[in-house]
């Protein structure tokens, strides 16, 4: 387990990634965490002592990496952009479980299955941790329907989430 303190930033104008909340891992820190690595990988730990596992860490180049914190993560370590936050991380190997629930409705749908098998994997995970989010039981069984809907009328995440809020 690697320990360190960070600044939380939050991206201005940064194409896809406008409006993210995030800290960085820098070269020397990702480099303890993943030896020789430069792709994304996961990692398990603290933030504060917010425990986390299967976060993805992005690469940013230079060997350097970011920790996107979502809405969740930030209510739950009680943090924004301009805080210092205590991170302990390592590499979490446990393989990614998609929500049963949402992978058998996902089956009565031929056209949202084919979709979903389609995006990468990053895509297919953001659903089903959305899913996982939700607090309540008729929260998470309205997601696992916006979700399916959705992949059959072959939108992704962010297209999902945008119609959802009447946005377009």
């Amino acid at each position: 387990m690697v320990a360190f303190s960070a600044h939380i930033h939050k991206f201005d104008k940064q194409g896809e990634k406008t409006g993210w909340t995030y800290f960085e891992i820098p070269a020397d820190i990702a480099e303890k965490i993943k030896p020789n690595n430069k792709k994304s990988f996961r990692v398990k730990g603290k933030l504060d002592n917010h425990k986390i596992s299967g976060v993805a860490l992005l690469p940013m180049g230079g060997a350097a990496f970011i920790m996107p914190l979502n809405a969740a993560m930030r209510k739950r370590i009680g943090k924004r952009h301009g805080s210092m936050l205590k991170a302990q991380l390592e590499e979490d190997k446990r393989p990614f479980e998609f929500n049963k629930d949402f992978m058998e409705c996902l089956k009565d749908e031929p056209k949202a299955v084919l979709f979903f098998k389609s995006l990468p994997g990053s895509h297919q995970r953001y659903f089903s941790k959305w899913i996982d989010e939700a607090k309540t039981e008729p929260t998470r069984t309205k997601r696992i329907a916006l979700a399916v809907n959705a992949l059959a009328k072959r939108w992704g995440y962010g297209e999902m989430l945008r119609a959802s809020q009447g946005k377009q």
